[in-house]
């Protein structure tokens, strides 16, 4: 039970501003429960999903406070990426999985105020589709 909570919490942890890498707790994780991948895939794409989700939140409703001199983002930095954003589009959010960029793009979703049932399924599908990878290869090294 403890490997399935740590899968979950560090898929969550990761997804969040918090540098962490959750893919090797996934792996070490897989080869003491080869057979529950299915279970461990779903709890890392659900526990990555609502990681973005909390930075989704952040920018939805920190933006409240942009004109603040403690604000971490500078008006042109915000400017520059609601335009990249824009340009994107909401499509973009199948790439929140990605080690650069990934987390500050859930930021930016919520900061235009990306709907959030629409923002879940993107980001759900590109962050499952990671973690089957993960697991695919994790599984080729454990044969």
């Amino acid at each position: 039970m403890f490997d399935f909570i740590i899968v979950f919490a560090s898929s969550l942890l990761a997804a969040t501003i918090a540098p962490f890498y959750s893919e090797v707790v996934l792996a070490a994780v897989l080869t003491r429960q080869p057979d529950a991948a299915v279970l461990l895939w779903v709890l890392a794409s659900t526990g990555n999903t609502l990681g973005s989700v909390v930075n989704w939140w952040l920018g939805k409703y920190l933006l409240h406070y942009q004109h603040r001199r403690w604000f971490p983002v500078k008006p042109d930095q915000l400017a520059r990426a609601q335009h990249w954003f824009q340009r994107l589009g909401i499509w973009s959010l199948l790439f929140a999985w990605a080690p650069v960029g990934g987390d500050a793009l859930t930021f930016i979703a919520g900061i235009m105020k990306v709907r959030l049932p629409l923002f879940v399924a993107l980001v759900f599908i590109g962050k499952g589709l990671r973690y089957l990878i993960v697991i695919y290869f994790a599984e080729q090294l454990l044969l």
